[in-house]
């Protein structure tokens, strides 16, 4: 749920070669739906442990209680989804596996839906978010993007992957949709939240008179598919990769399809309780750790996800 920086990347076009890898790695699970209830925990990397490299940089209370809560909205494959038994699967969760080794904990994916993610860390229901979540300035400052008021403490983001944000529509009806301002006039789907949604708020803004764009969000992503799937709306817009995803399973790859290129590469970033500093240093050094072994590669290339990798964690890199 990628971020808002208004910049294009020719780069990030790349990333369709990647789809293929992703729909391998994929193609038999089967998303779950998100809800605001507790759902089944991932453990994610084994109970505390002394003998883990980074263990003492977490703070005793985590290492008391041998595990880290994470909020995540689990139904946005390939980032973070369920597979047909219901257990937490995906490039979030093996990420998070990994990290776990590292720290000596386990990591524990709680389901949530995308907007009260932040709400929820705050709160002190999770430990952190990690839910493809863009690091920018709005999530670092606590600012609603729609009125540009401070509504809350900020968070801190240890980011691990760059993504770009996509349009994508039926397969073979396009609607004329090449990018943005081909929207004036349509009616489009996101995930609510999201910086999809920030960016088609921004697009309506610019539309003309007798063209209005007409913004359809919903709870989670999957929700977003259905309505494009039925025709209910011209487009949907998502992050690349999970849409990239979606068009290569959605009925075996006859749904839907990438319209234009990708906008607005950002960084992911694990989000964390500004006054949460050792917990935040301690994943950047974890992270590290994994991206240096070659452990953290491997993960990306599982999920067609590796022309995204960073060479090192930034604490805080979103503009």
């Amino acid at each position: 749920m990628t971020a808002s920086s208004t910049r294009r990347t020719t780069a990030m076009q790349s990333r369709l070669a990647a789809v293929g890898a992703i729909a391998v790695a994929g193609a038999l699970l089967l998303t779950g739906c998100g809800d605001q209830t507790k759902g089944k925990g991932n453990d994610s990397g084994a109970g505390a442990t002394t003998g883990a490299p980074l263990a003492s940089k977490l703070p005793q209370s985590i290492r008391s209680k041998g595990r880290i809560l994470v909020g995540s909205d689990i139904a946005y494959a390939p980032v973070e989804f369920k597979d047909a038994g219901g257990k937490v699967v995906g490039l979030d969760p093996d990420i998070a596996a990994a990290l776990g080794k590292q720290l000596g904990v386990r990591l524990e994916f709680q389901n949530g839906t995308f907007d009260a993610l932040l709400t929820g860390l705050r709160s002190g229901r999770y430990d952190i978010a990690m839910s493809a979540m863009t690091d920018n300035k709005n999530r670092q400052e606590g600012v609603d993007p729609d009125t540009g008021k401070k509504v809350g403490q900020g968070v801190d983001f240890v980011d691990y992957l760059t993504a770009g944000v996509s349009i994508y529509t039926r397969k073979g009806d396009t609607r004329g949709i090449n990018g943005w301002p081909d929207l004036c006039g349509k009616k489009l789907a996101v995930e609510r939240g999201t910086v999809s949604e920030d960016l088609a708020k921004q697009e309506a803004k610019k539309c003309p008179g007798g063209k209005k764009l007409t913004i359809e969000a919903f709870d989670d992503d999957q929700q977003s598919q259905t309505r494009l799937r039925s025709g209910g709306v011209d487009a949907a817009s998502s992050d690349f990769p999970v849409a990239a995803y979606a068009v290569k399973t959605s009925g075996g790859g006859k749904d839907f399809q990438v319209v234009g290129d990708q906008v607005e590469a950002a960084p992911y970033g694990i989000a964390v309780a500004k006054d949460a500093t050792q917990l935040r240093d301690a994943l950047k050094d974890a992270m590290d750790a994994i991206i240096k072994n070659g452990e953290y590669q491997k993960i990306l290339e599982k999920w067609g996800a590796q022309d995204g990798a960073v060479k090192e964690s930034v604490i805080n890199g979103g503009k």
